[in-house]
């Protein structure tokens, strides 16, 4: 009897070393195939722009087809859910932002991946800030003077989000929860289905990123008041800041961040990170980055995974002193 139950054991055993020594090898010779890149939000959009830049060239460095995914929807928590649970070879990865991987933490009763736990950050490619675009008939000239009209017409201004729980959706809450304004938030599935809207005038306000509205403001279609960074942008450094128009500590920023399902192996997330790394640094992908209104970070797995947590924290307040949430 002990001799099968050792016999059964040492059986398990070289099951065991045959499938570490299968996964070491997968991982010495990644990649061998087409490697996606899901994106929870649609196409024309920050994150897609940002995202197929940086596709093409991390193709180039690891001498493989990288392809970019849309699946957008629910604040882009579909497309990080189908991550979330993919198998984690290091063939299914994400491009994620503030919105679902941080801000929807505190909005989602039910959210059906943790952005901690069901991860494993690579890096973090880059940030860039949102700015406040009114629609041109608004009689508003600045923040101070938005700030103004909408207290004098409460209710009769909307703005435009790419949708619930992203974002530019918290930046609207924060807003007004500072000036103790009452702009209404109008939620849509995706920034780009919003413009037309905005130029029309059905919505008022709109706080994007300058990635994927820098060129109507620079066509002078809408007016921009202000960014909302800590700093002014170097893509409209005319634009004051929110903070020094009124709203001192006003800052809102989206990050970029390069994640992998959680069980992903070590040696492939090494190689990520590398070429990713090598990648950002390259002065084209950084001019066209630049010229988007973009800030490259490329740091490492830790410091990327602190910006995350830090997200948490700084949008979990402001969730809860909107009262913003979503079933």
């Amino acid at each position: 009897m002990k001799s099968r139950q050792l016999g059964m054991l040492l059986s398990i055993l070289n099951m065991l070393v045959m499938l570490s020594s299968a996964s070491i090898v997968s991982a010495q010779t990644w990649p061998t195939k087409p490697i996606k890149i899901v994106l929870g939000f649609p196409p024309g959009g920050a994150t897609d722009i940002l995202s197929r830049d940086f596709a093409a060239k991390l193709g180039d460095e690891l001498k493989q087809q990288v392809i970019i995914e849309n699946k957008p929807g629910a604040g882009g928590t579909i497309g990080a859910d189908i991550v979330a649970k993919a198998v984690p070879d290091g063939y299914t990865l994400t491009i994620g932002t503030s919105s679902n991987h941080a801000i929807a933490v505190s909005l989602y009763k039910k959210l059906p991946y943790d952005p901690i736990k069901d991860f494993a950050p690579i890096t973090m490619l880059a940030v860039s800030q949102n700015v406040v675009v009114i629609n041109a008939d608004v009689p508003a000239n600045n923040i101070r003077e938005l700030v103004a009209y909408a207290k004098a017409n409460p209710g009769k201004l909307n703005f435009g989000s790419s949708g619930n729980g992203t974002i530019s959706h918290l930046t609207g809450e924060m807003f007004n929860t500072l000036n103790g304004t009452q702009i209404t938030h109008i939620p849509y599935k995706g920034s780009a289905f919003v413009f037309p809207d905005l130029l029309s005038g059905q919505i008022s306000v709109m706080y994007d990123s300058t990635i994927s509205i820098g060129s109507m403001v620079k066509s002078g279609k809408v007016k921009a008041l202000a960014v909302t960074g800590a700093k002014r942008s170097v893509l409209v450094p005319e634009l004051p800041t929110v903070a020094e128009s009124g709203n001192p500590g006003f800052e809102s920023t989206n990050w970029f961040g390069f994640f992998a399902p959680a069980a992903t192996p070590k040696n492939i997330l090494a190689r990520l990170n590398a070429a990713a790394v090598k990648v950002l640094a390259a002065p084209d992908l950084q001019a066209r980055f630049a010229m988007q209104g973009a800030e490259v970070v490329a740091n490492s797995p830790v410091d990327a995974l602190n910006m995350v947590k830090a997200d948490i924290v700084k949008w979990a307040e402001v969730a809860k002193k909107s009262g913003a949430k979503i079933d």
